[in-house]
């Protein structure tokens, strides 16, 4: 009995620790960002690009289109946190609420990715067989692994973005694995990461640094 209530006055005295008060304050310091603050974080952490040539000729192939405005955001941490900052102003929710909606998206398994797409010309309509490969920055393909399309992840409230919804382009959320078949990291030692959007045989790669693991910017 005594055992167990030493090891239980030890904990407390650890939690009660000015690092653990410290490590609790710097992430609750969201909770003070402005909306412009937040943006700002969710534009960090965004990328654009296009995937196909810009100057491809069509021809007489309107079934399809021929190439693809593409816009990544990586929804780690750091976004989920200044989205969730964004929808607290919005809605006037508490900063108890506010946290929960962090840690229902921080419970989501793996590295998530907001991906917009918008075909140009063509029938507009974006193939089903597209894909997403997260990969370490110059990577082989022994290294990549393939995203989820995983649409459910629309209705949780923190991993919407930090922008106000575009509808010229259509939006998927997409997990990726943080590991490759045999449990190594997708990352190793890699300074970047790439996210490969393939369309039609055609390619797009974003790039991003690594989060830190001690900044906790990688969702578990």
């Amino acid at each position: 009995m005594r055992a167990h209530r030493a090891l239980a006055i030890v904990a407390m005295l650890l939690l009660a620790s000015p690092a653990s008060a410290r490590a609790q304050q710097a992430d609750e310091r969201y909770l003070t960002w402005s909306k412009k603050q937040s943006e700002q974080v969710g534009r960090t952490w965004r990328r654009e690009g296009q995937v196909g040539n810009r100057l491809r000729f069509r021809g007489l192939q309107t079934n399809r289109s021929v190439n693809f405005k593409v816009r990544a955001t990586w929804l780690n941490a750091e976004t989920i946190r200044a989205s969730a900052r964004i929808e607290q102003l919005r809605s006037r929710l508490s900063a108890q609420r506010t946290q929960d909606l962090v840690a229902e998206a921080m419970a989501v398994e793996g590295a998530v990715f907001l991906i917009e797409l918008d075909p140009r010309e063509g029938s507009g309509v974006i193939p089903r067989d597209w894909q997403a490969l997260l990969q370490a920055a110059g990577g082989g393909p022994d290294g990549a692994v393939e995203c989820v399309d995983t649409p459910a992840l629309r209705d949780v409230r923190a991993l919407s973005g930090t922008f106000e919804r575009d509808y010229s382009y259509t939006s998927f959320w997409v997990v990726c694995p943080l590991t490759v078949d045999g449990g190594a990291p997708v990352f190793g030692q890699a300074p970047e990461a790439e996210l490969i959007v393939r369309v039609l045989n055609q390619e797009e790669v974003l790039s991003w640094p690594v989060p830190t693991a001690s900044l906790d910017l990688v969702p578990r």
